[in-house]
């Protein structure tokens, strides 16, 4: 029992980690001439191949528990995937980076705001003092000192893709407990994939993509070699771990977890692209571990009561 709650911060960490890496890999690819939603198709279009086979011996035969589940797996693939992806390549065309994420790390606060309203969840006060230094700390991390370079439309699509990080984290914890992990990364990558090749195809956002070399890390090589780390170590690794992780923590903690992702994506870009961070981004860091151990000490002081069954038919904002 004691090392469920430590297996699940591992866990979750590792999906942070893992997902850091994408900004680094699609940069090579972005800067030889992909447009951001075909280097996301292909993310998780592979990575949902790479998982079919496993998802289906993961089964078992139990095709019931899929069928149950239909519904949760493709609003999963439609807000978790599609949406907080499509909707923060978007808010990029016109806000700055910093700001467009930041918008979209505003899905925590929904998360939180979701399980109070939903399950009668309230805050307590370490969890609000928690977030506040966590959503502080990723300011400072992102350092976004003097950024006040606002577009209305740039705010809508930001928090669209807000609305999609709080539904990865809520569907992830709330699915039918029987349907493999596994399994639901791969049919919400797939549902995910789908809706984003369809936009692309529709004109309404670029598809294109070149094949030839590219620069990786300041070397030339394959266009294979980012593809590759979006689709399994961005995608396969970081799904199947914060899906894992989501189930053992809770969504809610599970979400501040996750801040780390930036920090982490930070430290990346420092190794691979030589992107040293600043002292005002080391001390967002502090802050945002300040965060998370304040909403962990808040869990294990006073455990609330288990939220009622919800049927995943049912698990829809």
């Amino acid at each position: 029992m004691h090392r469920r709650p430590a297996a699940g911060v591992a866990l979750a960490l590792l999906s942070a980690v893992t997902f850091a890496t994408s900004g680094t890999f699609a940069r090579s690819l972005i800067e030889a001439g992909w447009s951001a939603e075909a280097a996301v198709s292909a993310r998780v279009g592979i990575a949902a191949l790479v998982l079919a086979i496993p998802a289906v011996l993961s089964l078992r035969g139990n095709w019931d528990v899929l069928r149950r589940n239909t519904t949760a797996i493709a609003m999963f693939g439609l807000l978790g995937v599609a949406l907080a992806q499509a909707c923060f390549f978007n808010a990029v065309r016109y806000l700055p980076v910093g700001v467009a994420l930041l918008l979209e790390y505003l899905g925590i606060i929904l998360v939180v705001g979701w399980m109070w309203l939903r399950h009668g969840q309230r805050p307590r006060q370490l969890t609000v003092v928690g977030s506040v230094a966590a959503l502080g700390g990723l300011a400072f991390v992102l350092d976004l000192a003097g950024n006040a370079d606002f577009h209305p439309v740039g705010v809508l699509w930001g928090l669209g893709a807000a609305l999609g990080l709080a539904g990865y984290f809520v569907l992830a914890g709330r699915v039918d407990p029987r349907l493999p992990s596994v399994a639901m990364a791969s049919g919400g990558m797939a549902v995910g994939a789908a809706v984003l090749l369809l936009i692309g195809l529709t004109g309404v956002l670029p598809l294109h993509a070149t094949f030839g070399e590219v620069t990786f890390a300041g070397q030339r090589t394959s266009w294979l070699l980012p593809i590759v780390g979006l689709s399994l170590v961005a995608a396969v690794v970081a799904y199947l771990a914060g899906i894992a992780g989501t189930r053992i923590l809770g969504p809610r903690l599970a979400s501040f977890v996750g801040l780390t992702e930036v920090l982490f994506a930070v430290l990346i870009a420092w190794l691979f692209l030589d992107e040293l961070p600043t002292a005002w981004q080391l001390f967002g860091g502090v802050l945002i571990v300040a965060g998370v151990a304040l909403v962990r000490l808040d869990e294990l002081r006073a455990s609330p009561a288990p939220a009622p069954p919800e049927p995943a038919l049912a698990v829809n904002a």
